[in-house]
């Protein structure tokens, strides 16, 4: 059973939408990216949670947009971009930092966009009639991606430390930094298959507790992780050797933020879809 974590802000249901810097074209090719946020594994997790639960006008939609593919196929899309610069200007859009404590405010929002920013723009193309079926394919690719980064709580971390990225730790004798560990580390160190690890978060996850994860819109989700990611920098520093005690105590918050991103990436796409 999931332990249950909730803290639920109020924030304004509405930012200010900016133009997209370019159009996206039909067809990506995929090549691998040396930078990975949540990893393949961990963003095919939220996938596949996230399709369980669609409605079936949902499904249906996604269905024709991505081709027959599934949402854990198209999840990993955003990430795979990075090495094609032209596709640089959504690099930003992975990610927001903001001082612990503090909370979102869209007037002091990097100008070239953050993940609410990225967000917003995929859901506000997902909506409009006059977006081809094109710009909704890639948009809707974006959508998946980023709903579940923002469940990696080092993407809502503090700037000067690159969300972790520069806080260097070794884990099992093997160097790396505190986002890795999160991205990463610590899903591939459980040697579950995507598959396997999002049908016993499935199986685990109550309808009470589906409910309450269900609850709030990606702002408040935002506050939410910005929250937790302070345990997480409590949790390490730099030159701090990880290994079996770090995953017991974390494993747990691990897969509780893996079931939250499917599950309300399966809210948002039910919502945009039905």
């Amino acid at each position: 059973m999931l332990s249950l974590i909730l803290i639920l802000l109020s924030l304004p249901s509405e930012i200010e939408i900016k133009e997209p810097t370019h159009l996206p074209i039909e067809h990506i090719e995929v090549v691998n990216s040396n930078e990975e946020v949540w990893g393949q594994t961990g963003h095919r997790v939220v996938g596949q949670i996230a399709e369980a639960y669609l409605s079936k006008k949902a499904k249906k939609e996604i269905n024709r947009l991505l081709d027959g593919h599934s949402l854990a196929f198209a999840s990993t899309i955003a990430d795979e971009i990075k090495s094609d610069r032209a596709y640089d200007s959504f690099g930003p859009w992975h990610y927001v930092n903001y001082e612990m404590g503090g909370h979102y405010d869209p007037t002091n929002a990097d100008e070239r966009g953050d993940i609410v920013y990225g967000i917003q723009k995929s859901v506000e193309v997902l909506e409009s009639e006059s977006s081809s079926d094109a710009d909704k394919r890639f948009y809707l690719k974006l959508l998946i991606h980023f709903i579940g980064d923002l469940h990696q709580p080092l993407h809502v971390g503090r700037a000067e430390d690159q969300g972790g990225n520069r806080i260097q730790v070794s884990w099992f004798s093997r160097t790396s930094n505190l986002h890795r560990v999160w991205d990463s580390d610590l899903i591939d160190g459980y040697s579950m298959g995507y598959d396997e690890l999002a049908q016993e978060l499935l199986r685990s996850t109550t309808k009470e507790e589906h409910a309450a994860l269900a609850k709030g819109t990606y702002l408040d989700w935002v506050e939410e992780s910005h929250q937790i990611v302070e345990r997480i920098y409590a949790s390490a520093s730099s030159e701090d050797r990880l290994g079996y005690r770090y995953t017991y105590d974390f494993n747990p918050l691990l897969f509780e933020q893996l079931a939250k991103g499917g599950i309300r990436l399966a809210k948002v796409l039910n919502e945009l879809f039905d």
